[in-house]
């Protein structure tokens, strides 16, 4: 192949199109392509190992790769929020540690960094772009609090409504917001693009202010978790629990500065003197620790001389936690710069490789000098893992799906990825199930879903392992569901 036709090689993206940046990533592309096959499409956006000069230009290109990674983490959700009170051991973790449970986060919103690595790679109109990303950070934090506010009531509660003196404000897609807003910001403004970059000395220099803002997002929130004072602090307790006569005030008693633990860390302390213990989840993960259950890992009666702080409200996606979740967005945008820059797979597959590497290892570096993984802190060390767990999962789907073109076994997820958004709504936020158990048969436990889970675990002799053929089958279903979709040519955007 010459030069001149390698250097026509590139992927035009530009910020005005309106692609689904949140959860998809849809983006034009220019792309010289070896056609020895006319029937078979590639769409990584640069030319692979066998391009020539007759290659020809298809537009509307995507990175099978990236939807197949979306759409194994939207299954992941599901699997882990419907099963993981039958297998504890797929749940979040109570405090410390990681479970599967644990990477679905990350995965999320290391996903959304690289889809901005691709969608802001040429951006014409700054102002016009920043305008864009703000509007969509907007519709993304509203959906949210619509998705997890309260205002839906969950699987088997055929109410709905909230209380405004209660609504929770931040949850999953307020924290992928965060993220993106953060992230895609950094990449309009921040960048310095009057550099050629044609060395690692070069690529250093290009983005070395949006590395510099990333180290200040991770010294913020590290001076905060170990330097703010925690006092101690109070928080009503309803009568439900604790007594026949009206709710108690419970006392916390916390006067430090760096505890970890679940009543007295920087994170809940922020959110409480921000938000207001009303506004915060009212069911953590700590619930299900060995002080707070009798049945730990999983929720149960509380044990005897259990501490106060067991029904303390505290929220897994807070606001200092989410300044660190943004790191992870980051890091995924620079993925999504290497995809950008590089041409060669062999070049994309090794910095990838070493950088997730590389990660992983500083990550159990740090826990082992102490400090430990937690997902509701999103501890350093916590996110270093995560984020190269999310690395070399996409490394290995990009090298199986878009390098050695192995893509059947991998479409039903790649067609959920297409669609994520939607789905996630509908299936992991239990909005579709709810509204078919809406209609029942003389009793709301009549009802189609609850039908079908008991027939599973029936034939499986298992409530178990009925439950997870149950929640295999809602996976499979869903993953149907955004391919009928995707063959109408339907893409949900925001």
């Amino acid at each position: 192949m010459s030069t001149e036709n390698q250097n026509q090689t590139e992927v035009a993206v530009a910020e005005e199109q309106e692609a689904p940046l949140l959860l998809n990533h849809h983006y034009h592309s220019s792309i010289l392509i070896d056609h020895q096959n006319e029937e078979e499409d590639t769409i990584i956006p640069f030319p692979d190992k066998h391009m020539d000069a007759h290659a020809k230009v298809i537009p509307n290109q995507r990175l099978a790769s990236l939807d197949v990674f979306r759409g194994l983490t939207v299954a992941l959700m599901i699997l882990v929020d419907d099963v993981g009170g039958a297998f504890p051991s797929l749940n979040h973790s109570p405090w410390f540690g990681v479970t599967l449970a644990d990477f679905v986060m990350p995965f999320f919103l290391f996903g959304v960094g690289v889809s901005i690595g691709l969608v802001f790679k040429k951006v014409s109109s700054k102002p016009n772009a920043t305008k864009k990303v703000i509007i969509r950070t907007i519709k993304l934090f509203i959906l949210g609090l619509l998705l997890q506010g309260g205002y839906f009531h969950g699987r088997g509660d055929l109410t709905y409504g909230v209380d405004l003196s209660k609504i929770r404000w931040l949850g999953v897609l307020q924290r992928i917001s965060i993220g993106y807003c953060l992230a895609s910001l950094s990449e309009i403004w921040l960048l310095n693009n009057n550099v050629l970059v044609d060395s690692p000395v070069a690529f250093a220099r290009k983005y070395c202010i949006q590395w510099m803002f990333s180290l200040l997002l991770c010294l913020v929130y590290l001076c905060l978790l170990y330097g703010l004072y925690v006092p101690n602090w109070k928080f009503e307790q309803s009568n439900l629990v604790w007594s026949s006569h009206g709710s108690i005030i419970q006392d916390v008693h916390c006067e430090v500065r760096g505890s970890l633990g679940p009543p007295c860390n920087a994170v809940g302390y922020i959110d409480r003197l921000i938000l207001g213990e009303h506004h915060m989840y009212q069911r953590p993960v700590y619930q299900r620790t060995k002080a707070c259950s009798v049945n730990s890992p999983d929720y149960g009666p509380l044990p005897p001389n259990s501490p106060g702080w067991c029904l303390a409200p505290f929220d897994p996606e807070g606001i200092l936690s989410s300044l660190m979740a943004a790191i992870t967005c980051f890091i995924g945008l620079h993925f999504g710069h290497i995809l950008v820059l590089l041409q060669d797979h062999k070049q994309r597959v090794f910095l990838w490789s070493t950088f997730s590497f590389s990660l992983l290892s500083m990550g159990y570096i740090l826990e082992i000098l102490g400090i430990p993984l937690s997902k509701a802190l999103y501890t350093l060390s916590y996110m270093f893992i995560t984020a190269g767990a999310s690395g070399l999962v996409l490394t290995a789907i990009y090298y199986i799906v878009d390098i050695e073109n192995f893509r059947k076994p991998t479409v039903l997820l790649q067609w959920m990825g297409m669609n994520a958004l939607i789905v996630y709504a509908l299936a992991a936020c239990d909005i579709f199930p709810s509204l078919i158990q809406g209609f029942y048969w003389r009793s709301p436990e009549n009802n189609l879903v609850n039908a079908t889970e008991a027939l599973l675990q029936t034939v499986f002799h298992s409530e178990k392992w009925g439950t997870m053929a149950f929640v295999i089958v809602e996976i499979l279903f869903w993953c149907l569901f955004a391919g009928f979709l995707h063959k109408k040519g339907i893409y949900i955007k925001m």
